[in-house]
């Protein structure tokens, strides 16, 4: 791309992480010095197909003057969206019956009348896969991560994680306090339905008796194990810190055959995950209850399970995401100026850099089993339940 005006479009799906109004400066403020034209489009790509929804309509145009000290503030001026899928739309018919219509080509059509000459979206790894999807149908797209859970392939911070890691180790501070006091077990469900790095970092930070993720299956016993061991030492009460992901592998069920569902059917299903559609039921809260239940049987300890959730994407962005959110913003305008499409912007320390976007969809970052973190978290005596 050359530097005469262009107008570039901006949007943000998969859902809220903190402090992605420092994207939306980022992005705003090495544009203006291109003097390139950024139109907000609000929602994902809902202000787009549903213009009317907006009483001002569905885009904004931003400048520097309306995004400037924007990166320390919560919310996001643009909104997020995680269920638009521009080749699903759903619609009510006739009938009253749920239909879904392809709107891509509809979707494009509006981003040329509207003389869009690329877009810049910031998504997580259910988004992912729509953008390569229309950026092989001609759109012209660069990609930022952002993820709670730290789960993007490809790039070792995705925006939004330490923000979250930071909010959810204060939550489990008060929570370790709490149990401290009522002389009881937490058990706290955290984001992590397919890595544990959040559940494993921030457990690890506040020294928790026991952390579960994905990654390494949990047999309950172990777990309450060094639960008694603790007691008589130092301590009465307990902490487990449990990815919502999390898997136990009790004797029982280690030769169940397993359960083949229709993909409809998987997703209706409360043993389906939030991977299988945007049907799937919501089943928050679900391992953190078991787990509780188990432990409370097997110590003879009072246990309450809590479910922090979407509470982790709350708050407002740690300095650390807001220098990314603004580099990675930056970084989106200069890969569009050296005229790269179909990439992710990824960060590898040192470097903010771009990769195809083909490279990451469909893959997940997960926490390796001997990795440093792994072996920090059993020299510190604290179960992975394995």
């Amino acid at each position: 791309m050359s530097n005469q005006k262009k107008r570039i479009a901006l949007a943000f799906g998969s859902g809220f992480v903190p402090g992605l109004n420092a994207v939306i400066e980022g992005v705003v403020l090495a544009a203006s010095k291109l003097e390139w034209e950024i139109l907000g489009i609000y929602d994902g790509f809902e202000g787009l197909l549903f213009p009317d929804h907006y009483p001002e309509g569905g885009t904004r145009i931003l400048t520097a003057e309306i995004v400037r000290d924007l990166s320390g503030s919560s919310g996001c001026i643009l909104g997020t969206s995680a269920r638009t899928d521009p080749f699903r739309c759903r619609s009510v018919g006739n009938n009253n019956e749920v239909e879904e219509t392809d709107r891509s080509e509809e979707l494009l059509d509006i981003l040329k009348k509207l003389n869009v000459d690329a877009v810049i979206t910031v998504v997580g790894n259910q988004s992912m896969g729509v953008v390569w999807k229309l950026c092989k149908k001609g759109l012209r797209v660069v990609c930022i991560p952002k993820s709670a859970e730290n789960d993007i392939a490809s790039t070792q911070l995705a925006f939004g994680f330490n923000s979250a890691l930071s909010f959810t180790t204060s939550l489990l501070d008060t929570t370790s306090q709490a149990a401290k006091a009522a002389s009881k077990i937490g058990v706290v469900e955290v984001l992590g339905q397919h890595a544990g790095w959040l559940a494993l970092q921030a457990g690890m930070a506040v020294c928790a008796d026991a952390i579960l993720i994905p990654e390494i299956p949990y047999d309950i016993k172990k777990v309450a194990k060094i639960i008694k061991n603790n007691r008589p030492h130092h301590r009465n009460y307990g902490l487990v810190v449990v990815a919502e992901g999390a898997k136990s592998i009790p004797e029982k069920e280690q030769h169940k055959p397993a359960i083949h569902m229709d993909s409809l059917k998987a997703s209706l299903s409360p043993l389906s995950t939030g991977a299988e559609s945007s049907h799937a039921i919501d089943s928050s809260g679900s391992i953190s209850e078991l787990v509780a239940k188990d432990l409370q049987k097997l110590t003879d300890m009072e246990t309450y399970p809590l479910v922090l959730s979407k509470l982790s994407q709350g708050g407002t962005p740690t300095v650390v995401d807001r220098q990314l959110g603004l580099g990675y913003g930056a970084s989106a305008i200069r890969a569009l100026e050296a005229g790269q499409n179909g990439v992710l912007v990824v960060f590898q320390p040192p470097d903010l850099k771009c990769i195809p976007l083909a490279e990451a969809i469909n893959q997940f970052r997960t926490v390796p089993t001997n990795s440093e973190f792994i072996n920090i978290t059993r020299s510190l005596n604290i179960s992975l339940g394995d």
